[in-house]
């Protein structure tokens, strides 16, 4: 018997998985439906940013045969509560106490994009749980972090239309998107009717995401999907997966993009469906080894515990800096501070962003309104066009900035605050897509 059901799963309480210094919280719900029959293996499939549970529809006629599967919707897509998650461990979180709740205990996971970046995290921090992993359009980093905030400032600023309008482009390929029509409009739709906020949070979660050095440490039999044409993860990005994670398997399918599983569903079902299949004829649960009791242990005398370090101040400046201000920012300043001046900046990265911006007693968007004010009027042109760029990053949108400019034109003077204008708006149309 085929069931079908959409829920929006309770919230969950506290389960200690290792994930970050947030497993106190409670856990908001996460929408998820399933398809096929009730006494079959689950497989999960995860969808890519911006998509709904629909980008698999047509893998279900192969896969809901033979499993359980259950497909869920990120925050804030395809209807789903808008409680937005900044990590891939927030959001792999909350699908395990889905699992949890639905008394799954073992699964096969497979995801696109963002839905590939959660099952990698799922393999490597609970794999006693997936059975079997299938990476599709995949990374260990997708793009970089300043690609992903910056496409978050653009969203904060403008809204989902502009970039909906420009997802089938990186989704699929041209010859695709002159053939299908109906398809490349609904994917539009689709990406226009996300919450924005949870969008934001998304790009966020991707901008933080990185296992490279991690890969390593996947120990299921896994498979990773690359559109030969991908222009988003592109099939080198795959290859780079598979060389790192132990016994791996690479399939790329031809003239195929982004969006694979859309593009190119019968394709991607067949692939998914054999490696699920033969990966479940193989997966035994290990018996627990009858570990012997050790041998006493003579007493020793106790050493005192030496002090915990303290935190790498410069490091944390310097992850920080990078954040607020980009990539291209930083690596500018630092091949300009080159010998004369290199201690200089070594100072003002470690006092200033690792040791101020770093401290919890205000919010970030607070420190940005002081920081503009001040900037303002001292004149400091430089320092704010890569301020305006840091609040931009920090949520305050193009309008906030214009008002706390106008505010600060009161008391600090109408010239100051014109020149801070001038040079806010240059910051401001290239961060948010203007022209300038």
């Amino acid at each position: 018997m085929s069931e079908t059901t959409d829920q929006a799963a309770p919230v969950y309480d506290t389960f200690s998985d290792g994930y970050d210094d947030r497993d106190d919280l409670l856990q908001p719900p996460l929408q998820y439906r399933f398809d096929g029959p009730d006494d079959a293996p689950v497989l999960v499939l995860g969808p890519a940013l911006g998509s709904t549970w629909h980008m698999w529809d047509r893998q279900l006629p192969v896969l809901a045969g033979e499993w359980r599967v259950l497909r869920y919707e990120l925050p804030g897509h395809g209807g789903a509560p808008a409680d937005p998650a900044y990590s891939v461990d927030d959001l792999a979180r909350r699908l395990l106490a889905v699992l949890d709740d639905e008394g799954i205990d073992s699964f096969g996971y497979a995801g696109c994009g963002l839905g590939a970046a959660i099952g990698a995290r799922l393999a490597l921090l609970r794999p006693d749980r997936v059975a079997a992993l299938a990476l599709v359009s995949a990374a260990a980093r997708y793009a970089t972090a300043d690609a992903w905030r910056q496409r978050g400032v653009v969203v904060r600023a403008n809204g989902l239309d502009r970039t909906a309008h420009a997802t089938p482009e990186r989704w699929f390929t041209e010859a695709f998107l002159a053939t299908q029509p109906a398809i490349t409009q609904w994917a539009v739709q689709m990406v226009r009717s996300t919450d924005a906020a949870c969008y934001v949070a998304a790009c966020e979660a991707l901008a933080a995401f990185d296992i490279r050095d991690d890969i390593g440490g996947i120990t299921v039999p896994t498979l990773v999907v690359a559109g030969a044409d991908d222009s988003e993860t592109p099939p080198a990005d795959a290859r780079l997966l598979v060389a790192g994670i132990p016994d791996a398997r690479l399939a790329v399918v031809p003239a195929t993009g982004h969006l694979a599983p859309v593009e190119e569903p019968t394709a991607v079902g067949d692939l998914l469906a054999r490696h699920f299949r033969a990966a479940w004829a193989d997966h035994t649960p290990a018996p627990a080894p009858f570990a012997p009791a050790p041998p006493p242990v003579a007493p020793r005398t106790p050493v005192p515990a030496a002090a915990p370090a303290g935190p790498d101040q410069y490091a944390e400046g310097m992850r920080l800096r990078r954040e607020l201000t980009g990539d291209a920012e930083v690596d500018a300043a630092l091949a300009g501070a080159e010998g004369f001046g290199a201690a200089f900046d070594t100072f003002a990265t470690r006092y200033a962003w690792g040791e101020v911006w770093g401290r919890s007693g205000l919010d970030r968007r607070t420190r940005s309104v002081i920081t503009l004010t001040a900037l303002t009027a001292l004149g400091q042109l430089g320092e704010i066009a890569e301020q305006t760029r840091a609040a931009l990053r920090n949520g305050l949108a193009a309008a906030e900035i214009e008002e706390i400019l106008l505010h600060t034109a009161v008391y600090c003077g109408l010239p100051a605050a014109r020149a801070a204008v001038a040079a806010a708006r240059t910051v401001v149309a290239q961060e948010t897509g203007g022209k300038e």
